[in-house]
């Protein structure tokens, strides 16, 4: 497993090869009733009723999962992955039970800190596809990304 610090990322770099969570109806349902209680992510007759038509997981729990597969992607900076706020999260198609989602991230931006020069700032856009490589989610967050200590 390569940690990548600041050091070695540069704009445009890109990292896929994510494993792939399938998005359990129960699962989801129990998530929506804890963090997110709409009845389009509860109820399937309210669903189809909705501007969703059927059953959609809570962007929320959308965000959740992809931070796991995040996590659990090739992409591993140095002291984990320490969110610094998002410029940008959206959600432009609903994530379906039964969807199998996978992430592909790339570096926008590289910023060594002024004021911490042990550390550094990465743009990272996120993108979370379903199994036919729709786009259900997409994030631009900015991460605290150590750099390498001088020996």
């Amino acid at each position: 497993m390569d940690l990548y610090y600041l050091d070695d990322l540069v704009p445009g770099q890109r990292f896929g090869g994510s494993a792939r969570i399938r998005v359990e109806e129960q699962r989801s349902k129990t998530f929506a009733s804890e963090f997110d209680p709409q009845p389009f992510h509860m109820d399937e007759d309210a669903a189809r009723a909705s501007i969703f038509r059927g059953l959609a997981a809570s962007g929320w729990h959308t965000a959740a999962m992809t931070m796991r597969l995040l996590v659990d992607s090739e992409f591993k900076p140095a002291g984990g992955i320490v969110g610094a706020g998002f410029d940008e999260l959206r959600w432009p198609l609903p994530v379906r039970p039964g969807d199998e989602l996978r992430v592909e991230s790339e570096v926008l931006e590289v910023r060594p800190s002024k004021s911490r020069p042990e550390q550094g700032l990465v743009k990272l856009r996120t993108t979370t596809l379903n199994q036919g490589e729709q786009v259900v989610q997409v994030s631009v967050g900015n991460l605290v990304v150590p750099r390498r200590l001088e020996r």
